[in-house]
């Protein structure tokens, strides 16, 4: 597994990090060491904050909330949000994973990394209408028909490979196209499906085995807003922070 991943701009400051479970602690006592020490911490049941000295700050989104709340003596002590944070994002879960996009759908279930249940597909739908093809009208009715086909498509996997560990899921994680999901959530054998559905939707790639496998690097890691002072930012190519 990665143990550091880069992600863009945040939305009001800073940049978006992924940092592997097994990494998280080591990654947040390199945090203090870059910054002059961590001078404050906001153990929330989602978000764990981390503040240094020099202003930089650690936005933790807590993987598969919530964190078990800490008792009053310890509440705002670094060590124990650090290890806490640490147990709960390395804890081994049952994790149901639902793809798809246009014409491509992928379900699965892990438990820990391993996939022990998966099934892929694919169904052809079209695009735009090439120049002096069928008529608009006729074409459009062909792509929605082959569209919902292949959401149907979908929805009968995820429901054949997640019905049978649905009553032991820990959660449910969603990805590839927003408005296909939302579409799936109609079908009412999907139900159960989304309510266990937990983190962000993740941005995949044509669903395929090989980005299935993959989806535990994204889902396990813990999600850390930075931001950092101009002056404590490493110069560009350097590894430091990450």
């Amino acid at each position: 597994m990665r143990d550091v991943s880069k992600g863009g701009p945040a939305s009001g400051g800073g940049r978006w990090l992924e940092v592997a479970p097994e990494r998280i602690a080591l990654w947040l006592a390199g945090f203090g060491e870059r910054h002059g020490g961590v001078v404050g911490v906001d153990r929330g049941a989602e978000i764990v904050r981390f503040t240094a000295a020099d202003g930089a700050t650690a936005e933790c989104q807590v993987p598969f909330p919530p964190l078990a709340p800490s008792s009053a003596d310890v509440a705002n002590d670094r060590d124990d949000a650090v290890r806490a944070l640490a147990e709960h994002a390395c804890h081994s879960r049952l994790v149901g994973v639902v793809l798809v996009r246009l014409g491509g759908y992928a379900a699965g279930v892990f438990d820990g990394e391993r996939l022990i249940a998966s099934k892929v597909g694919s169904r052809l739908v079209h695009g735009r209408s090439a120049a002096g093809g069928w008529s608009q009208h006729r074409f459009a009715r062909r792509r929605d028909k082959q569209a919902r086909e292949a959401l149907e498509d979908a929805a009968n996997v995820a429901v054949r490979v997640l019905e049978p560990h649905l009553a032991r899921l820990d959660a449910v994680v969603l990805g590839g196209d927003r408005r296909a999901l939302d579409e799936l959530r109609t079908d009412p054998r999907l139900k159960p499906v989304f309510a266990l559905a937990s983190g962000p939707v993740l941005t995949v790639p044509d669903p395929r085995l090989v980005v299935l496998r993959d989806t535990p690097k994204s889902f396990r890691s813990v999600r850390i807003r930075l931001d950092e002072p101009l002056t404590a930012i490493p110069p560009q190519g350097s590894s430091a922070g990450e």
